[in-house]
């Protein structure tokens, strides 16, 4: 480590020092390595203060918990009242549920679970623009109130408001700063050309056997999706259609889990979650997603690469309330 990250590590350690003693008498508190922020164990029980990423803590910290303090309580702080009340939803799918607390000042603060938030709906003068996406080739798909097409699960093209006309248009192009240097560059190509000659040159990365290429590196997650609902066998699905995350992306960069659901072989509801790479996250997203749906009977299922099928994974998956299984996916 650099010494800026020793000394930010070092400074976590103590605030988390801090809080967990002004919070309740107990025993001396022991500190512990943990990458994301800090931990602590305390009287049995495991305190984690998420700095990096703090909306994806949850998984990384009962996984810490899981291998240095098996069966003690774990107690989660975060700085933000949003994020702390979106870990104590995910939280309460556990069958022993986390404890979520927000750092308030000096202070430690019960965080309650937030609700989820009714779904944005489509405008008609966005949805107007299905059959130009369709046309070209691409898929239209709608996630949290936006419209997007995508190649194989990349996107492509959004439909966005033109800031100076305040109408809506087609940007073509793989995330926010392609679309904007697509415009400048090809701005008087008509759109449906333009996202034609973008569905093709990205359709060559997208499929299978493709040799390694920045674009079928690029949401990955979504790849995967894309090839389970061509083939939901694969999962043991009858039938899968994509559906929102519970929570809207941030960006295109950062891989995210994606979801979908379907019926399985008995005609029973069944939700699927995929990610690429070892996602310490991975189930609270999963179980949440399932929730956000209103599926929370519903057979979950974590979809994954065969090379990322690891026992932590596995283990987290069987702590839920209504338990998951991973499903190793071939390579295609």
């Amino acid at each position: 480590m650099s010494p800026d990250p020793q000394r930010r590590s070092a400074l976590l350690g103590v605030k988390l020092s801090a809080l967990v003693r002004d919070h309740a008498d107990g025993g001396p508190a022991v500190l512990e390595p943990f990458a994301a922020g800090a931990a602590l164990r305390r009287d049995d029980e495991v305190w984690v203060l998420a700095d990096d990423r703090p909306g994806q803590a949850l998984g990384p910290a009962l996984a810490w918990a899981r291998q240095h303090a098996e069966g003690s309580p774990v107690n989660i702080v975060v700085d933000d009242e949003q994020v702390a009340g979106l870990l104590a939803r995910r939280a309460a799918c556990f069958t022993v549920p986390p404890r979520v607390w927000r750092a308030d000042g000096r202070s430690l603060v019960a965080a309650e679970p937030s609700p989820y938030e009714a779904p944005l709906p489509v405008t008609d003068d966005r949805l107007s623009l299905v059959p130009l996406i369709e046309g070209a080739g691409a898929t239209a798909v709608t996630e949290h109130g936006v419209l997007a097409g995508e190649v194989a699960g990349l996107e492509v093209c959004r439909a966005v408001i033109d800031p100076d006309l305040g109408v809506t248009r087609l940007e073509v192009g793989v995330g926010a700063h392609d679309r904007e240097a697509f415009f400048l560059v090809h701005g008087d190509v008509p759109p449906a050309d333009a996202l034609a000659s973008v569905v093709a040159a990205v359709a060559v990365h997208r499929r299978p056997g493709a040799d390694p290429h920045p674009l079928n590196r690029l949401n990955a997650e979504r790849l995967l999706r894309w090839r389970l609902l061509e083939q939901p066998e694969l999962v043991g699905a009858l039938v899968l259609e994509a559906a929102p995350p519970p929570v809207p992306r941030v960006n295109l960069k950062d891989p995210v889990p994606c979801v979908a659901v379907g019926v399985d072989g008995d005609g029973a509801a069944m939700v699927v979650a995929c990610s690429v790479g070892i996602d310490l996250d991975l189930v609270p997203f999963a179980a949440d997603g399932r929730e956000a749906l209103g599926l929370g009977d519903a057979r979950l299922v974590l979809a994954v690469p065969e090379r990322d099928d690891h026992p932590v994974t596995r283990a987290l998956a069987a702590r839920l309330r209504n338990p998951a299984v991973v499903v190793p996916v071939p390579p295609g």
